[in-house]
């Protein structure tokens, strides 16, 4: 999705379902209709620049807007700009924003709130940091232009400020950021929804009306570009507590669509007149990881990292959490996903499923029983996944200490450098195919929940952006890969889709791991 990268058409072709751009015309029509979906949890932080959360990306699609946005081609395309120029030395782009913009409370959206907004970002982000060490100065020239001007060409500058990846350049008014590290507390944006605050119960639900400012794009609505024309009055964002009461929701009619369906329910609703099933495939399935703690506890340890290697079975994981398979690649060894153009082998004859090696290999580190602390999201696939590792870490001599808890609280916990050893989760291919967005990888010697750090990878990072051509940065992506696997960021524990469902009275909704709902109709 980078630079060269094959277009998300590419990635998913050759057997794999491709996702058609949405042709739907932009005229204006009557919003009309209640829309009530279940997401992936509870939006629990609603601050899109705080953390890389997905549920907190797909709250901020819905109520902010970005400069630039990635179409299903893999194409970025102008969101809120109306175009840009770029000096012949590469070293000044100027943006000019679309007239009419305006925050949710009749603010303009200014050029001064585009600077501040990606400021603040850029800090936080691995690739806007990038950005930041490329830079010289960033200003607002007037209301609607601002300016770049840059020490060096970068080339990547589209694709960063259209990168779909957590944290999202989202923009937001100047006057609602805080300085330093503290969240926001207004929730105020400029996209296609107004964050009803009065309505927003812990626990239960979020509402979400239509921006009635909103000036969409003349385009019609492809993946995150184009024009998002909202069909509906509101989407009421429900809170369920565990997958079967969302499912016995969704059959009943009192939920109009389920972001992930749980697999042992697939046959019944497939089967169900009223309910529809949208099976994903290439970059929009996930990978599983393991993210583990290299600031303190057994993994601090390179030697004890490296046994890891050695006791994650991702059949036995996928098929203990009961994906069919048709829903998985069997084995996948690759960081950057497998059928995606840098999937590679390189440095994975590590990652071989083998008890009795990794009980004689824990053997020969300084670990001594010290408590691994294992953070698992309760009701939750990933929590079947980290139990499967659990039982096969207790074979090779670890001290395992399950500990349950909401997703929220994963989030809480993670954000410190003590306290916790592993977690598991799982994140959209767009996130995980390319060094410079994998999660794990991209926020290499950053402070980033689990903290690994590795010279050369940051080396090999810089040399991945600066190469000429695809086949350059596959050989660097390679040579990433084989650090990373010594390194141990991460374990993968499988890629997987998770097919979303929803009510057949749901019209022109976009077949994306995103949840998008603002073409849909009812």
């Amino acid at each position: 999705m980078f630079g060269a990268s094959p277009t998300r058409r590419g990635l998913l072709a050759g057997g794999s379902l491709a996702l058609p751009a949405l042709l739907l015309s932009t005229r204006p029509v009557h919003a009309a209709g209640s829309v009530t979906a279940v997401l992936e949890s509870e939006v629990v932080i609603v601050d899109p620049h705080a953390t890389t959360a997905a549920i907190t990306r797909s709250f901020g699609y819905q109520v902010f807007d970005t400069l630039f946005a990635q179409d299903s081609k893999g194409a970025i395309r102008p969101q809120m700009v109306e175009g840009h120029t770029v000096s012949a030395d590469g070293l000044t782009w100027t943006f000019i924003l679309r007239e009419g913009l305006a925050f949710h409370d009749g603010a303009p959206v200014t050029a001064a709130d585009c600077v501040a907004s990606l400021r603040r970002w850029a800090s936080r982000d691995s690739l806007g940091r990038m950005l930041l060490a490329a830079l010289r100065e960033m200003r607002a020239e007037d209301a609607r232009r601002f300016t770049f001007l840059l020490r060096e060409p970068f080339p990547l500058m589209l694709e960063v400020l259209g990168k779909p990846n957590a944290p999202v350049p989202f923009i937001m008014p100047e006057r609602i950021l805080p300085p330093g590290e503290g969240r926001i507390t207004e929730i105020i944006g400029s996209g296609p929804f107004t964050f009803e605050r009065d309505q927003w119960r812990t626990g239960d639900r979020m509402v979400l009306r239509r921006n009635a400012r909103y000036v969409p794009r003349a385009e019609p609505p492809d993946f995150l570009a184009g024009g998002k024309v909202v069909r509906i009055d509101e989407l009421v964002l429900r809170t369920m507590p565990d997958d079967p009461t969302g499912v016995n929701a969704l059959i009943a009619g009192e939920i109009d669509y389920m972001q992930y369906l749980p697999f042992d329910f697939l046959g019944p609703l497939g089967r169900n007149r009223n309910v529809r099933l949208m099976g994903l495939k290439g970059i929009d399935m996930f990978q599983g990881n393991f993210r583990l703690n290299h600031a303190s506890g057994p993994f601090a340890d390179p030697a004890v990292r490296q046994v890891m290697w050695k006791l994650v079975d991702q059949k036995g994981v996928m098929d203990a959490i009961g994906i069919p398979a048709e829903f998985r690649v069997e084995n996948c060894s690759s960081f950057w996903m497998c059928d995606t153009p840098l999937e590679t082998a390189a440095g994975a004859e590590a990652a071989r499923f083998d008890l009795d090696g990794a009980k004689a290999a824990l053997a020969r580190t300084a670990y001594k029983g010290e408590p691994v602390i294992m953070l698992q999201v309760s009701a939750s696939i990933s929590q079947t996944a980290a139990h499967v590792l659990a039982e096969n870490m207790k074979k090779a001599g670890f001290t395992v200490d399950e500990q349950v808890m909401d997703w929220g609280t994963v989030l809480a916990r993670r954000a410190r450098p003590d306290g916790w050893s592993l977690f598991p989760v799982y994140a959209n291919g767009v996130d995980m195919m390319s060094p410079l967005n994998h999660f794990y990888v991209a926020n290499n010697c950053s402070d980033y929940p689990g903290r690994s750090c590795d010279a050369r990878i940051t080396t090999l990072l810089e040399e991945f952006v600066r190469a000429p051509d695809a086949e350059a940065r596959k050989g660097v992506a390679d040579r990433i890969q084989r650090a990373a696997y010594e390194l141990v960021p991460s374990v993968m524990w499988g890629q997987f889709s998770r097919p979303a469902g929803y009510r057949a009275r749901l019209r022109n909704l976009i077949p994306s791991s995103f949840p998008m709902f603002w073409q849909v109709e009812v």
